[in-house]
């Protein structure tokens, strides 16, 4: 059953309502590491930007709604 969520003012379509608390913890994580400038182990946010799109999924959907993708 897909389930929505909000994030950083965007709608988030996920496939299962189980999604929504991984997107909400993957969200904060994000989140911390832009408020506190922590891109460790990478060597800056563009390459941990890099790594982390590969992984896709719901940390992709997440970066677009934190618009991380716009700046790599």
């Amino acid at each position: 059953m897909p389930a929505d969520v909000v994030i950083g003012g965007k709608t988030l379509r996920l496939a299962r309502r189980s999604d929504v608390a991984v997107a909400l913890r993957v969200a904060a994580h994000f989140q911390r590491r832009i408020a506190e400038d922590d891109w460790r182990p990478y060597q800056s946010r563009k390459d941990a930007v890099r790594a982390w799109t590969r992984l896709g999924g719901i940390r992709l959907q997440v970066m677009e709604a934190l618009s991380l993708l716009n700046e790599s």
